[in-house]
């Protein structure tokens, strides 16, 4: 059954897909919040710095313009596909399965089960500081099963537990940001965010390649929109609500580590919130930017064990995964809960196993692909689903412009990496084809 099919009956309760919606304003807003801010805005300044100097703040501000084109993409689809998957139904419907299979891998694969995989390492090694007991494998292996073990329990007991506990971990992960920007304010060195030249496109461009990792996310917590009240209101206002509050936060942190430390920043690319904070509030300042920057990661992960079940539970019950039991829904707790626990247990078993630390490119080049998708679908949907509270203003300007700012920074990539993209692509593509001729064959459903 495709997405469009799946809608009716929909009411304020509960979905047509036996889901229950429970997620509101807030509720969605701090998932969206907590699934953007994640480990990247505590390493990210000084590289930032590296690339661009002082002149740093324009890579936030094009990052911010090409997330904000994306955000109303994201808000006029959702307001028309309103079921659970995100990006992933958003693109399934507008252009069939063959491009949700590939969304949905581009997801789970390519920035998702990676991605947590080396955030939680991340965190384990963060974690070293307060004991070395986390460099023995089976410590950090119990660590890592206890993680995402805690988590598949909670979101398997009900998304209002999920999200309550998103909700927590955004409002944790926020306050020693807040309080670096507010102490750190008073140790900024004006003259050290005076620019020595303007940069070039072609160096934003590169720098934003790279940046644009702390900016994704929002492709991720759009998965639960299935379970969000009002979702035709809910679902543009969380957005600009979110994003408002993101871009806000991260100029102020890059301008503050600039003005403190200045020509020095791109020298602490371990740790350069900690840094500021250590020089400004003192050695309380740098625990604190350590223990928040751990509950950034641990939110980070729980953000996705949330999130990434439901695109696994959408594509099951479009049948675009050959998988009919990841669409289960738990009877009493009305959660994907196969779905859950399957992607848990992946995330673990890649946490275990590996040592992810140079995917923010693959991550950003897969999440761009998603965005283009979501642009695209906007246009298609305009025609195919004209219904929708919330229509993008300027006409086609915004998904043009949104499309067109995402083919230039793709130009921006390495050819190693849009190569072993196409190979993967390629992959999938013919994956799909086999899996399509067998269903085809008698007795193949």
């Amino acid at each position: 059954m495709s997405v469009h099919n799946s809608q009716s009956n929909v009411d304020e309760a509960g979905s047509s897909e036996g889901l229950r919606r429970e997620i509101g304003l807030f509720g969605l807003s701090s998932n969206l919040i907590n699934a953007i801010i994640g480990s990247g805005i505590f390493v990210l300044p000084a590289v930032v710095a590296g690339g661009l100097g002082a002149a740093g703040i324009l890579s936030y501000l094009f990052c911010g313009f090409l997330i904000a084109l994306i955000m109303m993409c994201f808000a006029e689809a959702g307001s028309k596909i309103t079921v659970t998957g995100g990006a992933y139904a958003y693109i399934e419907t507008a252009f069939g399965k063959f491009f949700g299979f590939l969304t949905m891998n581009l997801f789970l694969f390519g920035s998702s089960l990676m991605a947590i995989a080396a955030v939680a390492n991340a965190l384990a090694d963060q974690l070293t500081v307060v004991t070395p007991l986390f460099e023995n494998l089976g410590f950090r292996s119990a660590f890592f099963i206890l993680i995402f073990g805690g988590l598949a329990t909670v979101n398997v007991i009900g998304v209002k537990s999920g999200i309550t506990l998103v909700k927590f971990l955004t409002i944790a992960k926020l306050a020693p940001l807040l309080i670096l920007i507010f102490w750190g304010m008073g140790g900024v060195v004006y003259e050290q965010l005076m620019w020595d030249e303007i940069p070039t496109m072609a160096q934003i461009g590169q720098v934003s390649m790279i940046l644009i990792f702390a900016f994704q996310g929002a492709e991720n917590s759009m998965s639960v929109s299935g379970e969000v009240r009002n979702p035709q209101k809910t679902i543009p206002r969380a957005i600009l609500l979110s994003f408002t509050v993101v871009l806000l936060i991260y100029i102020t942190i890059q301008q503050i580590a600039q003005g403190v430390l200045g020509i020095c920043l791109p020298d602490f690319e371990d740790a350069p919130l900690a840094e500021v904070a250590g020089m400004t509030i003192g050695p309380a300042g740098l625990t604190l930017l350590i223990v928040g920057g751990a509950i950034s990661m641990f939110g980070y992960v729980s953000g996705d064990v949330l999130n990434m079940p439901r695109v696994i539970f959408r594509a099951s019950k479009d049948e675009v995964i050959p998988l009919k039991f990841l669409s289960l829904v738990h009877p009493k707790f009305a959660t994907p809960y196969v779905a859950v626990i399957l992607f848990a247990t992946f995330g673990c078993f890649f946490a275990i196993t590996g040592e992810f630390k140079s995917l923010a490119l693959l991550s950003s080049t897969s999440s761009l692909l998603i965005y283009l998708g979501v642009a695209l679908a906007v246009i298609k949907l305009r025609y195919s689903h004209p219904s929708g509270s919330f229509k993008i203003p300027f006409g086609w300007l915004v998904p043009l412009l949104a499309i067109g700012t995402i083919v230039w920074l793709l130009s921006n990539a390495k050819l190693k990496d849009l190569s072993a993209m196409g190979i993967a692509l390629g992959i999938l593509s013919l994956l799909y084809l086999v899996i399509s001729l067998l269903k085809s064959r008698p007795g193949g459903n």
